[in-house]
């Protein structure tokens, strides 16, 4: 086999392979530009979260506010109040008195609101939003979450960065072999870079 015709087999076998995540990305793409138009859609009079519980709780929030100790400090919340739930953590403390961890997976958002002057936690589900599902999907990845599953999409979304790269380089080279397409292909590239230059020196 050429390496010519390696190369065209690859870059079809890509195309087919990522296709699904063109697809997630480009569809979950458009809920970020238009969020207002999607957030309308469900504004029916329905409360956007539903408290599950409300409890005594106590904790010590820690001192260091940064984005790996609040995480931790978000785990081990989950880990008492909601053992066994391996959803993606995320926290933050608004100030000393308050912190918020949220559990995310494409499907469900958690919230629980830890008031440490109170000693009380709250859980709240939030309604389902296709936008919210959409968004998620887009934005999901890193290794920072303690779970199997989680670092496992981390990894798969690793590949599928590659594998567009070489999808991408595939292309261009197929193109350059085709003397007949050369001038309305350095048009397309051309145009592509010249948009993309012009909007990252204006934006």
């Amino acid at each position: 086999m050429s390496f010519n015709h390696f190369n065209r087999r690859l870059h079809v076998y890509l195309a087919l392979v990522l296709l699904p995540w063109v697809f997630m990305y480009g569809i979950s793409a458009v809920p970020f530009t238009r969020h207002d138009y999607f957030d309308g859609l469900h504004k029916d009079g329905g409360p956007m979260w539903t408290t599950r519980f409300e409890r005594e709780y106590k904790r010590a929030v820690p001192l260091d506010k940064t984005p790996e100790t609040m995480q931790a400090f978000g785990q081990a919340v989950v880990r008492d109040i909601l053992p066994g739930d391996t959803r993606s953590v995320g926290a933050y403390s608004p100030n000393a008195r308050q912190v918020y961890v949220y559990l995310v997976d494409f499907w469900d958002h958690t919230r629980i609101t830890y008031r440490a002057d109170q000693k009380t936690v709250k859980i709240e589900d939030k309604r389902f939003h296709w936008n919210h599902f959409f968004t998620t999907l887009h934005s999901r990845g890193g290794y920072h979450q303690d779970s199997f599953l989680n670092d496992t999409w981390a990894f798969i979304v690793d590949l599928v960065s590659i594998a567009f790269v070489l999808w991408v380089a595939s292309g261009v080279l197929m193109w350059w072999q085709l003397k007949q397409a050369r001038v309305w292909g350095a048009l397309a590239l051309g145009g592509g870079f010249a948009c993309f230059v012009v909007f990252l020196a204006a934006l």
